[in-house]
């Protein structure tokens, strides 16, 4: 790791751990702050380590409570704060070095790739803070009102940062960007390298030995076979080459808890320790969510080379991933599914014995590959209904090794297989650490086939499967990239009402992300969801306006809204609708009219003055909101 900063404690980072990045962050930044008049990112880093020294605060409490009693400090960490404050501590780690390598970048030694760069990853690491300061359980430790509100703050300034860098990022080029950069900054690995160095924690004056790294050695063939697609080095590596991975600090200068990861386990984009490394044309690796988020923002060079991709087509980089998956093991990095030796670990912490069931679900799975069809069909129906009965099974399932194979039976023409094989996965999917393991197998092009192609209510359920995958932020940029959403779309218009339901709220969540709006307009979601509005029924009034809420905010969705003549049908909802419907109605017309005098002068002629008077005193909190700030544009529209 670029720095060698210290990885957090395994389960979970402490309050102290986390109070050290953030003044490491902070003082970090006032030492380059001297340095940096000519900066070119010097604002943003600013504004970032502000919001990151308000978080002080918090930490403080938090700490504080932890040493006020040991047994509630206990309760606190063992659920849900495990989970956020590892999440933090990534983020945190992020900043830290990021922030150094952005100081030092100034106009005169930049390049428009280089700074389109940084910019993406300013985006990604305010995008994470926002999101884990989301996950705090202020109630856990009695976390007071004060600093929440401090906590609230920071948290809208960094949606309203990462709003501005995806708008920055997806247009190429800003006004920030525009001015001629013609030096490459970054023009080779070894410089990239060179300058994460110079940035890093002092590790020693000793030189590294990088030709005498096994794993380096290792990771410089795959790298060169990388874009071959007969690819097989595994059986090669002796695992014992990687105990040597975390020597690059001297002993002596060394903390007892720290562990350097490996420069290139790292995504060049992110900084963070790969998971699902894919290879992009120009032979380089990425990890998923952040190369298809570049892509997505519309840049059509690789990030490390700034060379041309000739195609946007991402590659598994399986031989990387293996590497990775072993060295996380050997340092406990992985998170653990509560299973070992035979006793599963239940909420409270206590064990209890399931080697009976792991014998007899490890038996179901041999038999998903029998050759037997009528032995399959029974097996795969077995594993559906026991996968819908509880947690713990579907911890053995998967640690059984059930869901590569269910993935694969997914393309099978028999109609019975394909339905419950991804009914299972929708069962599986609910447990979180399970949600991985499916993305990893590369479960999405063939559960968007089962979309396409299979019979209702595999279609039916795939759909479900996408919801529930997609409520990991980054898998809603894979999903959205895989061709799902078109799929989706059909199954809103022609399904059966459950099936319009499940594509309906799929579509919602896959839209949170900015780059999946566009191609959610572009599939034709507008024609659909006016549809669903005035289909006489009403069944799905709610859905469609929900999703609308949603797409409002993107600019070529809000044309396509307004091309569609949706704003009549809005107005009669204003009228006519239910309290919730009313709310929605509101909000969407305010968001199309924004800097829009053209649609505000249509809902004018309309007459959406009389129910927006009348919605201002009698709807929902947020309604009123909605409908006095519309109101209030109307009134200067009549002025001028």
């Amino acid at each position: 790791m670029a720095g060698g900063a210290a990885s957090p404690p395994h389960g979970g980072a402490s309050p102290d751990f986390l109070l050290r990045l953030v003044l490491d962050i902070v003082s970090a930044n006032a030492a380059e702050g001297t340095n940096a008049a000519r900066a070119l990112f010097k604002k943003d880093c600013t504004d970032l380590v502000r919001r990151i020294a308000l978080l002080k605060h918090l930490l403080e409490e938090i700490r504080d409570f932890g040493g006020s009693s040991d047994n509630d400090y206990a309760r606190a960490s063992s659920s849900s704060a495990s989970s956020w404050s590892a999440d933090l501590a990534v983020a945190l780690q992020s900043a830290k070095r990021l922030v150094p390598v952005a100081s030092a970048y100034n106009s005169d030694d930049s390049s428009d790739g280089g700074a389109k760069r940084l910019s993406f990853q300013f985006q990604c690491v305010t995008w994470k803070l926002e999101k884990v300061l989301g996950k705090i359980p202020y109630d856990q430790y009695q976390i007071s009102e004060e600093v929440q509100e401090q906590v609230s703050l920071v948290r809208a300034q960094l949606r309203r940062a990462t709003e501005r860098y995806w708008s920055l990022n997806s247009r190429k080029v800003s006004n920030a960007l525009s001015q001629p950069l013609e030096n490459q900054y970054w023009s080779t690995n070894s410089e990239i390298s060179a300058k994460l160095d110079s940035v890093s924690e002092n590790c020693g004056t000793k030189s590294r030995r990088r030709d005498a790294d096994p794993t380096t050695k290792i990771l410089e063939r795959v790298e060169s076979a990388s874009t071959s697609s007969d690819v097989s080095l595994l059986d090669e590596i002796d695992p014992k080459g990687l105990e040597n991975v975390a020597t690059e600090c001297p002993e002596e200068t060394k903390k007892p808890d720290a562990l350097v990861t490996p420069e290139d386990f790292l995504c060049p984009i992110s900084l963070e320790l790969m998971r699902d490394p894919v290879i992009v044309s120009t032979g380089q690796t990425y990890e998923r969510s952040y190369i298809q988020r570049w892509i997505d923002c519309g840049n059509a060079t690789c990030p490390k080379t700034q060379q041309k991709l000739k195609k946007l087509t991402l590659t598994p980089n399986y031989v990387l991933r293996s590497l990775i998956t072993q060295w996380c093991a050997k340092h406990n990095i992985e998170q653990p599914s509560g299973l070992a030796n035979g006793r599963l670990k239940k909420s409270d912490g206590s064990l209890h014995d399931v080697s009976g069931d792991m014998a007899a679900i490890q038996a179901l799975v041999c038999k998903l590959s029998s050759r037997c069809l009528e032995e399959r069909r029974a097996a795969v129906a077995e594993i559906r209904s026991l996968s819908k009965r509880s947690t713990d099974n579907r911890i053995l399932i998967a640690d059984a090794g059930a869901i590569p194979v269910l993935v694969n039976l997914l393309t099978t023409d028999d109609v019975s297989l394909q339905e419950h094989a991804v009914t299972s996965i929708l069962n599986l999917s609910i447990y979180e650490n399970n949600k991985s393991l499916i993305m990893l197998t590369g479960a999405i092009p063939s559960i968007v086939q089962v979309l396409r192609a299979g019979s209702m209510e595999a279609r039916e359920n795939a759909a479900a499967t996408l919801f529930s995958l997609s409520l990991a932020d980054e898998n809603k940029i894979i999903i959205g990239a895989s061709g799902a959403i078109p799929a989706l779309v059909d199954l809103l218009q022609d399904g059966t009402a459950r099936g319009k339901k499940d594509a309906a709220t799929a579509l919602f969540n896959l839209c949170i992300y900015q780059g999946n709006k566009g191609r959610a307009v572009r599939a034709g979601i507008v024609t659909a969801l006016l549809k669903m509005l005035t289909d006489s029924r009403n069944c799905m009034v709610d859905e469609a306006l929900t999703i609308l809420s949603v797409l409002a905010s993107n600019h070529d969705a809000k044309a396509a809204i307004v091309k569609a003549s949706t704003i009549p049908v809005l107005i009669d909802l204003l009228r006519s609708g239910l309290p919730r419907n009313k709310e929605n109605a509101a909000a969407i017309l305010l968001a199309l009219c924004k800097r829009d005098t053209e649609s505000l002068s249509c809902i004018s002629r309309l007459g959406a003055a009389i129910p927006l008077t009348e919605l201002s005193k009698s709807g929902t909190e947020r309604a009123k909101r909605k409908a006095t700030t519309l109101l209030e544009h109307l009134h200067r529209l009549q002025q001028h």
